[in-house]
């Protein structure tokens, strides 16, 4: 379970206590650090912390001080790795400084509701929240559903240049799928604001049900990933064997892969573009099945992984093709160039022989795309980057 979920959980009872609550943010970074900008802590007040600003070395002394530095609003606080005369080192280990928006239930409410209801609907979330003046701590919230949650903060205020901009600001962070800063004017005076993108919950579909598909649930899940489990043998798809699942479904292999053609098929139906897709069914007649109708998919995953040899691939990619009646002349240039496409076999090299470390190798790649990441040694990364001396 990540951060994000516990928080969600808890928030959920102090909102059905009516308790009220801090939300520190992380608004900015300077230096290394071990959370970035847009990282979340939820502080009770009966003393519990929920998800991280830091690698632990902050938490405490943030809540030591955050009730009373927000008995009159929202507040911007700065921490580092020692206090300003240098005489107390108390902060984060990394060496950076950190700058935090703590805020009540009032202001922070409106973006937990939208945060809650994009984790549970799959959408991304773009927030703008300005960071000084009278105003701070104002928000707007921009995402593909109409109905969010809107700021309550001097809502009945005449003035409405404020939150028109915030919301020009969320909508631009949403629209470049970035985090964005910028000055707005708020009646005759001008505040800095800053827009978080958060995207979309990422979504696994795992297409069969045998025993090496739990530990690849398990780990998803741990990463907060919307994971589904289908396979068209009904014995194996089951809660009792999937209990993490978000979605379970028996395919109709035998009316496959025409009914998925028409998005009829949930197992397809539910797919977005930036989501990703392991065929792992150990099945032939299955496995090319379901590339079929992976491959036929207006927009498939932008990750399909296949179990197995190269060879194997081929093979099924070649059933697949005849399964969806292309030309026989054009079935081997189309078959490599499916290939090309895929992610065959899946996963990384990381020396994996167990479920477990085979599960690790497959989502290691996956995050490797969505992060556009390298996927070396951290230490290589770093020496890349590093300054070079005079």
């Amino acid at each position: 379970m990540t951060d994000l979920e516990r928080i969600l959980s808890v928030w959920r009872e102090l909102e059905a206590e009516g308790a009220d609550y801090v939300l520190a943010t992380v608004v900015a970074v300077q230096g290394p650090s071990y959370r970035k900008p847009g990282a979340l802590m939820l502080l009770t007040a009966d003393g519990r912390r929920i998800g991280t600003i830091s690698g632990g070395c902050l938490e405490a002394q943030v809540a030591s001080r955050a009730w009373w530095l927000t008995a009159d609003g929202p507040a911007i606080q700065r921490y580092s790795t020692a206090e300003d005369d240098g005489d107390r080192p108390y902060g984060s280990g990394c060496g950076g400084v950190i700058f935090l928006l703590l805020e009540r239930k009032t202001t922070a409410r409106p973006l937990l509701a939208a945060l809650e209801q994009a984790f549970a609907l799959r959408f991304p979330l773009a927030a703008a929240t300005v960071l000084d003046g009278p105003q701070i701590g104002r928000r707007a919230l921009a995402g593909p559903e109409p109905e969010l949650p809107e700021t309550i903060l001097d809502e009945d205020a005449p003035d409405r240049t404020g939150i028109d901009s915030l919301r020009e600001l969320a909508e631009r962070s949403l629209a470049g799928s970035e985090s964005v800063e910028a000055e707005i004017a708020i009646g005759d005076s001008v505040a800095k604001a800053w827009a978080v993108y958060r995207p979309a919950r990422p979504g696994l579909a795992i297409f069969g049900a045998g025993d090496d598909a739990q530990p690849l649930l398990r780990l998803a899940k741990e990463l907060g990933w919307f994971v589904s489990v289908a396979d068209g043998r009904t014995q194996l798809v089951t809660r009792a064997r999937f209990l993490q699942a978000d979605a379970l479904c028996a395919l109709p292999i035998n009316n496959l892969p025409g009914i998925a053609f028409d998005g009829s098929a949930s197992a397809f139906a539910g797919l977005q573009p930036e989501d990703a897709a392991i065929v792992m069914t150990h099945s032939f007649e299955q496995d090319s099945k379901v590339l079929a109708c992976l491959l036929a998919l207006p927009k498939p995953p932008s990750y399909i992984g296949v179990l197995g040899p190269q060879r194997r691939t081929l093979e099924l990619l070649g059933e697949a093709a005849r399964l969806l009646k292309l030309p026989a002349s054009a079935r081997a240039e189309q078959t490599e160039r499916w290939l090309a496409e895929l992610y065959a076999p899946t996963g990384l090299d990381l020396g994996a022989e167990s479920p477990e470390t085979i599960a690790l190798s497959i989502l290691a790649e996956i995050q490797k795309l969505r992060a556009s990441a390298t996927a070396l040694p951290l230490r290589k990364v770093r020496a890349a980057h590093a300054p070079v001396a005079d």
